[in-house]
């Protein structure tokens, strides 16, 4: 084996290894991305890290700062101020706390899609949760799996113009937006939603049989009074918001608007159009919700601050591992690795998809496996793309959904944090998680290559 190769695989497995055993990757990828340097000839060390490393983790942040930090406010200020367990509410309300897995998988779903991020659609959602699996006898282990069907999966990847940031990393690097591919969307979420509940359903009804309940006792909050949580109808509105402005502004308005001054900062509309909407989308929900939530936020200011604030660890992850990713692409040894992927026979889609959701896993990461995956390859899936006729909103929607996979291996950081709030462990809950969110998005990415290969 080529030296240079060994020493990439050396530290992708040293990466997973001490991700896995709680080390943070901030300090671990520039580490690791030195290592992996160490052994490539003509290579130097502190160019390496200051001039490939640091512009590129730099550079993503500059990139995606706004969507990660507009996201958390927005996030925290729907849970603070009741509107996420109000919505959390009516919808299982409406399905029945005999539907208990049913009934929370659509409020995840809906909060999760409206924008609130999937990290703190946890915290809002798990109390409901329990309750009503409490009530409905369903086994609380099932929780965990039942939240990150609804949050982890077609929300976070596939449905068109879901505001996470996994779905609008590739915004600007194909000048695409929110909405790309938006049939290949539907039918990507379809699968993950329905094989996601046949399995659930399926554990449900084996543990019925086996006569398992809920078991053991969960700390939950003390219940509300509705009238301590916003109405209804005022807590859809800055999800509605999200949605339909975002669509409206990037749809709409940016085509026909002067943008020529672009020029001089060099960039196009094509490439902005997307996060600029979505920035004016999150905006503008984050300030009408803080003025119909107002007498539910005890202090707006903590909730901005505590919201901004959430949003730093996450970039600076996902940053970190963009500039891991970035020192390994700079290597001469990668060429041989990259080759390799590109040799994969088939549709530019499949193999686009495979080296995603590989750099997904070893990273931990949808987002900074996709991110890798776009800085390293994507301008070679394009020109791949464009001969074949295969459009770039299907690439986007192909390595949205791709990054949505390997990523929840059980160094994953939202799984952690997923078992740590529900009070579950990797033996007790990870089996159900592997199959909702690594195992199922697999099958959807491989049906999605096969209808964007066709064309459709």
């Amino acid at each position: 084996m080529d030296l240079g190769i060994f020493g990439i695989l050396l530290s992708l497995i040293l990466l997973m290894y001490f991700a896995y055993k709680g080390m943070s990757v901030i300090w671990l990828a520039p580490i690791l991305a030195l290592v992996a340097a160490l052994f490539s000839s003509g290579t130097y060390l502190m160019a390496s890290y200051t001039e490939v490393f640091m512009s590129s983790a730099a550079n993503y942040v500059k990139l995606y700062f706004p969507a990660f930090l507009l996201g958390a406010i927005f996030g925290k200020i729907m849970d603070v101020s009741g509107a996420a367990k109000t919505i959390a509410r009516v919808i299982t309300t409406k399905v029945g706390e005999q539907n208990a897995i049913l009934a929370v998988v659509l409020a995840v779903t809906v909060l999760t899609y409206g924008g609130v991020s999937m990290f703190v659609v946890v915290f809002a959602v798990y109390p409901i949760a329990a309750q009503i699996f409490r009530d409905s006898n369903v086994p609380k282990r099932l929780i965990p799996g039942t939240i990150a069907l609804g949050s982890f999966t077609y929300t976070m990847t596939a449905l068109p113009g879901s505001p996470q940031i996994q779905n609008t990393i590739a915004m600007p690097f194909f000048g695409t937006t929110a909405y790309a591919a938006p049939v290949l969307g539907i039918i990507g979420s379809a699968i993950m939603f329905g094989l996601g509940m046949m399995w659930l359903k399926r554990q449900e009804n084996r543990a019925q049989l086996a006569g398992e309940g809920f078991g053991g006792i969960v700390e939950l909050e003390e219940e509300e009074n509705e009238s301590d949580t916003p109405s209804v109808i005022s807590a859809f509105i800055p999800i509605i918001i999200v949605l339909g402005l975002n669509f409206l502004i990037v749809t709409f308005y940016y085509p026909n608007a002067h943008t020529a001054y672009l020029s001089q900062f060099g960039t196009t509309v094509q490439k902005v159009q997307g996060m600029w909407s979505l920035i004016i989308a999150l905006t503008t929900a984050i300030t009408v919700a803080l003025v119909l939530f107002r007498k539910y936020i005890p202090d707006p200011r903590d909730a901005i601050n505590e919201g901004g604030e959430s949003s730093i660890m996450p970039i600076m992850n996902t940053a970190a591992a963009v500039g891991f990713g970035n020192v390994i692409k700079s290597l001469s040894s990668f060429e041989v690795v990259k080759e390799m992927v590109l040799s994969i026979p088939g549709s530019p889609l499949f193999s686009f998809a495979l080296s995603t959701s590989l750099l997904a896993g070893i990273t931990g990461s949808a987002s900074g496996g996709l991110s890798i995956a776009l800085d390293a390859l994507g301008d070679v899936y394009i020109q791949q793309a464009q001969t074949l006729g295969i459009s770039l909103e299907t690439l986007h929607r192909v390595a949205a959904i791709a990054c949505g996979g390997l990523d929840s291996l059980p160094h994953n950081g939202a799984v952690i944090t997923l078992l740590g709030i529900c009070g579950m462990t990797h033996r007790q809950s990870y089996k159900d998680i592997f199959v909702c969110t690594l195992v199922i998005p697999m099958i959807a990415t491989l049906a999605i290559v096969m209808i964007g290969s066709m064309g459709i």
